[in-house]
C-alpha cells in the first residue's frame, strides 16, 4: 500500500510588530500614549475638578493630587529622608530636601546662571527677570511672581494663619515661616557655608554670613558712601542721618 504524500504548505507567521497609538488632545494637538493621560491632560483646559476633598471640600483634577491634599489634614509623612530622617507628605519634597544635604543644584538660570534645587524656584526666579507679576491681590492689587507668594500676602488681610507648631503651639501665616521655626525646637541647622562649614538654620543667614569671607558689601549709603554687608545695620545707619536731618 502507497503511503500518499501530502503537500504541506508553511504559512511565515506576520511580523509581531504593534503599531503604536496615540490620543491627541483637540484643542492643544498634544500626543499622549495612554487616553487616561489625555483625559487627565484636557482638564487643564477645562478646568474641570472632579476629586473633591470631603474634609474641606477643595477640588483637584486627579485622584492622586487628592491623596497627597489629605494629607495636610490627616498630618500622614509617609516618606523620609535617609540622611536626617525628617519626613514628608510627597516623594518630591523628599528629593528636594535631600538636596540641602548634597548641595546639589540641577536647575540653572540660562540667563544669570543662578542654580536651584527645585525646577519651581528656577520658573519663579526667570520672571524676575522677565519682569513678570501674573498673580494679583484683589484686595490692594499688590502683584506677585508666585501663586503662593499671593496666598501668603492675602493672609496679611485676612489674619489666617493656618500653619502651627506641634511643640508649642505657635501659629504661622506661611509654612516656610513654620519649618524655620521648628528648627528653633530641633536645632536643625541645614544650610552649611561652603568656605568654613559653619551651619545656619535659615539660607538666608549663610548668605550674609558668606559676606565675611567675601567682604562683599551690598548696601550703599546715598548719603555718605558708606557699605555694609547687612541689610539691618544698614537701616541703622540711614537712621543716623535722618536723626541729625531733624535736628538742623
Amino acid at each position: 500500500m502507497e503511503k500518499s504524500e501530502k503537500s504541506v504548505e508553511l504559512i511565515s507567521p506576520e511580523p509581531m510588530t504593534k503599531e503604536m497609538s496615540s490620543y491627541d488632545c483637540d484643542i492643544c494637538r498634544k500626543s499622549f500614549l495612554q487616553k487616561s493621560d489625555l483625559t487627565m491632560h484636557k482638564r487643564t483646559h477645562t478646568g474641570e475638578k472632579p476629586y473633591p476633598c470631603d474634609i474641606c471640600g477643595k477640588s483637584f483634577s486627579c485622584s492622586s493630587k487628592l491623596s497627597t491634599h489629605i494629607r495636610s489634614h490627616t498630618g500622614e509623612k509617609p516618606y523620609h529622608c535617609d540622611i536626617c530622617g525628617k519626613s514628608f507628605s510627597r516623594r518630591s519634597n523628599v528629593n528636594a530636601h535631600k538636596r540641602t544635604h548634597t548641595g546639589e543644584k540641577p536647575y540653572h538660570c540660562d540667563i544669570c546662571g543662578k542654580s536651584f534645587s527645585q525646577n519651581i524656584h528656577l520658573t519663579d526666579h526667570k520672571r524676575i527677570h522677565a519682569g513678570e507679576t501674573p498673580y494679583h491681590c484683589d484686595i490692594c492689587g499688590k502683584s506677585f511672581s508666585q501663586s503662593i507668594r499671593l496666598s501668603t500676602h492675602i493672609r496679611i488681610h485676612s489674619g489666617e494663619k493656618p500653619y502651627h507648631c506641634d511643640i508649642c503651639g505657635k501659629s504661622f501665616s506661611d509654612n516656610r515661616n513654620l519649618t524655620v521655626h521648628k528648627r528653633i525646637h530641633t536645632g536643625e541647622k541645614p544650610y552649611h557655608c561652603d568656605i568654613c562649614g559653619k551651619s545656619f538654620s535659615r539660607s538666608s543667614h549663610v548668605t550674609v554670613h558668606k559676606r565675611i569671607h567675601t567682604g562683599e558689601k551690598p548696601y550703599h549709603c546715598d548719603i555718605c558712601g558708606k557699605r555694609f554687608s547687612h541689610n539691618s545695620n544698614f537701616t541703622k545707619h540711614e537712621y543716623i542721618h535722618t536723626r541729625e536731618k531733624g535736628k538742623e
